[in-house]
């Protein structure tokens, strides 16, 4: 115990030398390019065409901020789209009744019989919950 004692003040204070070394000053880069470039496996060495212009599928937006006006990724990002009469202005009620189209269903056990789940055997649900050993035994 006393020996655990004069090992923990001895480490505490000891001067510590990092294992890694960094050659140089930390600095800040003065201009950072972000124009689009292409990738230096491309096979054609080229951006493709319209790429960034809005056309062809492209970047449409001109700042970071307008992208962000019109981005979803789990629902709109707007904070007024209730407001703008979006998703939520109204309750579900006012939408009617949700019916599928036809040829289409909600589950599957409205389907046809042909394309229903075969129910589960007693010798296959014994072996599920033994592992498979009940079939050897």
């Amino acid at each position: 115990m006393y020996a655990t004692r004069v090992l923990r003040q001895a480490a505490a204070h000891a001067e510590r030398t990092p294992l890694i070394r960094f050659i140089g000053k930390r600095h800040i880069p003065e201009h950072v390019d972000h124009t689009p470039q292409p990738h230096p496996a491309s096979p054609t060495g080229a951006l493709p065409a319209g790429f960034g212009s809005g056309q062809n599928g492209g970047n449409s937006h001109a700042s970071f901020s307008s992208y962000r006006d019109h981005a979803q990724q789990h629902g709109p990002l707007r904070k007024t789209i209730a407001a703008a009469g979006g998703i939520g202005a109204q309750p579900a009620s006012h939408l009617g009744p949700v019916e599928p189209p036809k040829g289409v269903y909600f589950d599957r056990n409205e389907l046809p019989a042909r394309f229903r789940r075969t129910p589960l055997t007693a010798a296959e649900i014994e072996a599920v919950e033994t592992g498979g050993a009940a079939l050897f035994g």
